[in-house]
């Protein structure tokens, strides 16, 4: 089976399947089309297959032009009919893994995929899991899911393994094409052949480890570090505002040592699809294994409470106008998880806007990038635009999202009150009316 696979890889024959076309699946999914691998994608949603189909691009990390073209070279297509799960040779896995109500794991998307490509698997085929989730997923759910509901044998009959995804959306230097990859999988045999076709289709460096469960901490790891990192940051920032010290001009000062120190920024607290989940992922793993996770939880708890305090610093600054919360106009900028993108996913920016409501504030926002959302079953419907009389109809202004392509210095002019979260007005020599977290 590996010298036949290894063949197919180098004869550029494999035929590729990406179960889910979002942020991750999707990418994932041209990038092996433009290698030259007949690629089918799969999803659930009926729009997304359709969208694909017609060559209409909704990521913004896809280029448009790229995806039209495979769609009609036929590189590359989309269902959500599984039944053609039989006629591929690798498979990736890219479904989302949310918490449920009770921040714990949840994996329904990923057993529930898998339930559907045990109803097809071929023997010869490639599993491979991107989706982050907890060390232990791949060999202890996925792996005995596959063998019972097909009959085959992991590691003789099919090779499974673990390769996290490493997505950054907006990121202008690193895409899913030239990101180093970290490759796990069960048998030496699974690990160099699945690492072969990464390393096919990818202009990055191919990393292997010694087993799935290596590979899915190591993406844990990733987004802890972020966490605890941001965490420090963030009660940094919160122990500066009471000693009257500028945070950002101390961590400025700070990343001028060549050595020895990484910068991290505080913010509204923490959005995306990785860094907020994951410590949970890990938290709720350790348990299994008696161990509490105290450095970990501490940072989330300061992560998970910035919202809050956030609308708390807010109010401060509007009783010092004589202003109550309850009642006053606020206009919340940017609602995207990071500048200059319109993903929303676990964005701090909601939980601001909620607060602000749950407070009695008017609460509008205005995203360049977003112009309406729905969370938790409600819709959210922003501002088209804004201009000098929209910004001085507000009694505060809340920087949440540090998009580029806001006019700072009109908003400085004509605002009543500015609370930036971000840092976003760095550059706005006049500071009367600004305060930053």
């Amino acid at each position: 089976m590996k010298n036949n696979l290894l063949q197919k890889i180098r004869e550029k024959t494999i035929r590729v399947g990406v179960v889910g076309l979002g942020y991750v699946g999707l990418p994932l999914a041209v990038e092996k089309a433009k290698a030259g691998f007949k690629t089918i994608g799969f999803d659930v949603q009926a729009e997304k297959v359709s969208m694909v189909n017609r060559g209409e691009n909704y990521i913004g990390d896809v280029v448009d032009k790229d995806l039209k073209d495979l769609v009609q070279n036929q590189m590359l297509s989309a269902t959500t009919d599984f039944c053609f799960v039989k006629d591929v040779d690798f498979i990736a896995i890219c479904v989302p893994t949310p918490l449920d109500t009770h921040q714990q794991p949840d994996i329904s998307y990923v057993k529930s995929s898998v339930k559907e490509i045990s109803k097809y698997l071929q023997k010869g085929t490639m599993v491979v899991l991107e989706s982050t989730t907890y060390p232990g997923t791949t060999e202890e759910l996925i792996q005995p899911i596959l063998e019972e509901g097909t009959g085959l044998k992991c590691g003789v009959d099919f090779y499974l393994g673990f390769s996290p995804e490493r997505v950054d959306p907006g990121n202008l230097i690193y895409k899913t094409k030239n990101t180093p990859k970290v490759v796990g999988a069960i048998g030496p045999d699974a690990t160099e052949v699945i690492a072969e076709m990464y390393r096919t289709v990818l202009e990055s460096d191919i990393h292997t480890v010694s087993s799935p469960a290596v590979a899915e901490m190591e993406k844990i790891l990733e987004n802890t570090y972020r966490n605890i990192n941001i965490g420090l940051a963030n009660e940094m920032a919160i122990l500066c505002d009471k000693m009257d010290i500028n945070y950002w001009e101390v961590v400025d000062a700070a990343k001028t040592k060549p050595y020895g120190f990484q910068a991290f920024y505080p913010g509204p607290g923490l959005g995306g699809h990785c860094i907020p989940l994951d410590p949970y992922y890990l938290s709720w793993k350790a348990r299994e294994f008696g161990f509490h996770t105290s450095m970990i939880e501490s940072s989330m708890m300061v992560n998970d409470k910035m919202p809050e305090y956030c609308v708390e610093r807010a109010s401060k600054i509007l009783n010092r106008d004589k202003k109550a919360l309850n009642g006053s106009k606020v206009l919340v900028l940017g609602v995207a998880y990071k500048q200059d993108i319109d993903d929303y996913r676990e964005s701090p920016a909601i939980d601001v806007i909620n607060i602000l409501k749950a407070s009695g504030a008017e609460t509008d926002f205005y995203d360049p990038f977003i112009k309406a959302f729905k969370s938790d079953g409600k819709f959210y419907s922003g501002l088209d635009n804004i201009d000098p009389e929209v910004i001085a109809g507000y009694d505060l202004v809340m920087i949440t999202t540090a998009h580029t392509t806001v006019d700072y210095e009109m908003v400085q002019k004509n605002a009543k009150a500015i609370f930036d979260t971000k840092n976003a007005m760095k550059g706005i020599a006049d500071r009367t009316n600004i305060e930053v977290l």
